[in-house]
């Protein structure tokens, strides 16, 4: 339509040519191509230096008198020699048109780390651990507590109190839990921060010797481990866990109940609501078909409580990340991280080992962090009565006593008209 009319506008013109189209004047401009030759070119300011005055300014920047020197010295140099050229600003203008003006020297550059990507898709696969303090009884004292946890099942695989934080006792606890574990050569990656303990160079030859593939955090990036932060603010946000602890026993027996309940009874909401033993030891299957049972007895009992048909549990994890790719992410949020990696290893629900033992934890005992005496919680915290939700608070008094319970009906008439 707009090129007829713009074919019938030469003949009769275009004022004509849109009447009979039924066109709009101010649409037929707007559509047409802007012409580069109709703009007038901008003059050049009276003010500007020349071509040869520039190449002049040039060839002195550039030349070995004054080549390691700043625009500023050399500004100055000129003026004490009788002699102006242009601007200090023109100068560092004609240095940024050839990309002369950057730094000049070798400053330290913070090397660009790589985000560590890491999958589980089993237990013992892929390890994550760090070093949290727990306030002591005192000012300035503190305990610090190492914790390993396997980031597929959310099991605590090793953990240990210290009085001081070594790289020494992270190696042997690390040993020490490889070895109960039975995790073997390139099986096990183990995941953590840029801390003095883990950077150290004793735990990287142990990972090493032992065959496992260590991971770093990028720097300043707590994301990178979220599984061990989860794990300690789980541990420190619990009701029963103090401000401080009396001792060092009673921090040592707090943690053995903790662990002992967050590897056997805690029902975590990450795994299905199955406790992390369960789906460590490989028992996880039986418990959801024991589930599916059960929520199929309650269907075919009560059909009509259930709109949507026969409820199921929760489906058990099958892959776990550590900062899920960015093209998984682009590809399709909803979908689980592993069906977008098609190489990925098979791994069983079952333990390596048969017929291990359950224990619920792996403390070290050293002789610097020897356990001693243990004190149970229910000596350190004291239990309190449920709170009653549904019991009025008092009413506090006022200057003339505390308000009666009930209003006479003509007051409470007034106070509601008022």
């Amino acid at each position: 339509m707009r090129d007829a009319t713009e074919t019938l506008g030469k003949e009769v013109g275009l004022q004509r040519a849109c009447q009979a189209m039924g066109v709009s004047r101010a649409t037929l401009y707007r559509c047409r191509p802007p012409c580069r030759d109709r703009q007038p070119q901008r003059p050049c300011s009276p003010r500007a230096l020349s071509r040869e005055q520039r190449q002049e300014v040039k060839n002195t920047l550039y030349s070995d008198r004054f080549s390691d020197k700043a625009p500023r010295e050399v500004y100055a140099t000129l003026l004490d020699e009788g002699q102006y050229l242009c601007s200090v600003r023109t100068m560092y203008r004609l240095l940024r048109e050839e990309d002369a003006s950057r730094e000049r020297r070798n400053q330290l550059r913070h090397p660009n780390y790589r985000k560590p990507e890491l999958l589980a898709t089993g237990p013992n696969q892929v390890w994550s651990w760090d070093i949290t303090k727990l306030l002591g009884p005192q000012k300035w004292t503190s305990y610090h507590l190492y914790v390993i946890l396997d980031i597929y099942s959310r099991y605590v695989v090793g953990w240990m109190l210290a009085h001081r934080e070594s790289a020494d006792l992270a190696s042997r606890l690390i040993r020490e839990t490889v070895e109960k574990q039975g995790a073997g050569e390139d099986q096990l990656t183990i995941h953590s921060d840029r801390g003095p303990s883990m950077a150290s160079q004793s735990v990287a030859q142990l990972l090493a010797t032992l065959g496992v593939v260590k991971s770093h955090s990028r720097p300043h990036v707590s994301n990178d481990n979220p599984f061990s932060e989860s794990q300690f603010k789980t541990m420190k946000y619990r009701p029963e866990f103090p401000a401080r602890f009396g001792g060092y026993e009673d921090a040592l027996g707090h943690c053995r109940a903790f662990f002992g309940w967050y590897n056997d009874e805690h029902y975590h909401s990450g795994i299905g609501l199955l406790t992390p033993g369960m789906l460590h030891y490989g028992e996880a299957e039986k418990v959801i078909a024991d589930r599916s049972r059960v929520l199929r007895g309650a269907f075919e009992a009560y059909p009509e409580r259930f709109v949507q048909g026969c409820p199921k549990p929760q489906a058990l994890p099958t892959a776990v990340w550590i900062n899920t790719p960015a093209d998984a992410k682009d590809k399709d949020k909803k979908r689980l991280p592993e069906t977008h990696c098609p190489g990925k290893p098979e791994a069983s629900l079952t333990h390596p080992r048969p017929g291990y033992p359950s224990a619920s934890c792996v403390p070290a005992e050293l002789a610097s962090v020897s356990p001693g005496k243990v004190q149970t919680t229910d000596s350190i915290v004291q239990q309190q009565p449920p709170l009653n939700t549904r019991a009025m608070p008092q009413k506090i008094p006022g200057a003339r006593g505390p308000a009666p319970d009930e209003l006479p009906k003509e007051q409470s008439t007034m106070t509601a008209l008022h």
